[in-house]
């Protein structure tokens, strides 16, 4: 009886040391180091990608940010605020109904087919609207100039970019809106324009935040 009991003290001491030290070296040193390492490396990615204007942080760098008016009364859906670049639509998203005292926004795609009417209807929408809000008193944008990218949503819905196809139908109405030139625009468009990953990796793409805040700083100066 008092050796089965010994082994037994002997085996929980045991186990006991061992869920100390996989403790301490699972759940205290090894995110430490790993916390470590990706702050000396990787401190921007590491930090959420941040995005800062007048020193405060704005947003991140991958998830895209809607530029809308206010809701009006009545209003189901607000309009986008035209003086910004807009991004992609953000019709997969769906809506927050678990935390209610956050206004979470939820990722999403449309899961729709290709040939599907509610969705056709949707791009076909999203067309007119584009080609309606982008065109001035001095440029008119056409139907065949309006790139995918904006009338369709991303897999996630929260994508942050969009093409510089799609950043240069913009710059005309950003500048009439702002009261800057076109050359002051595109530039700034070229300016934030980045290439393919490693030069042949996805498409080349403007981040719209970051671009939305050059474009504040721009018309600030003006």
């Amino acid at each position: 009886m008092n050796n089965s009991v010994t082994n037994t003290a002997r085996l929980l001491g045991a186990g006991l040391r061992a869920l100390l030290v996989l403790t301490l070296v699972t759940g205290v040193l090894y995110p430490l180091v790993v916390t470590g390492i990706a702050q000396a490396l990787f401190h921007d990615q590491a930090n959420g990608s941040e995005i800062k204007a007048d020193g405060e942080v704005v947003g991140s760098s991958l998830i895209g940010q809607a530029y809308n008016l206010p809701l009006e009364e009545g209003q189901e859906t607000p309009a986008p605020d035209l003086k910004w670049f807009q991004g992609r639509p953000q019709n997969g998203l769906g809506t927050n109904s678990v935390n209610t005292q956050y206004q979470l926004i939820l990722s999403g795609a449309t899961n729709r087919s290709g040939d599907n009417e509610e969705l056709v209807q949707w791009v076909e929408d999203a067309k007119a609207a584009v080609v309606e809000d982008n065109s001035t008193g001095t440029y008119e944008v056409k139907p065949s100039q309006v790139p995918a990218d904006a009338v369709t949503s991303s897999g996630s819905g929260l994508d942050p970019d969009i093409s510089p196809r799609y950043a240069d139908l913009q710059v005309h109405r950003v500048a009439e809106r702002n009261g800057l030139s076109t050359a002051q625009v595109q530039k700034l468009v070229d300016e934030h324009t980045e290439g393919r990953t490693l030069g042949f990796i996805g498409e080349p793409r403007v981040n719209v935040l970051e671009l939305n805040v050059a474009l504040r700083e721009l018309a600030a100066k003006n």
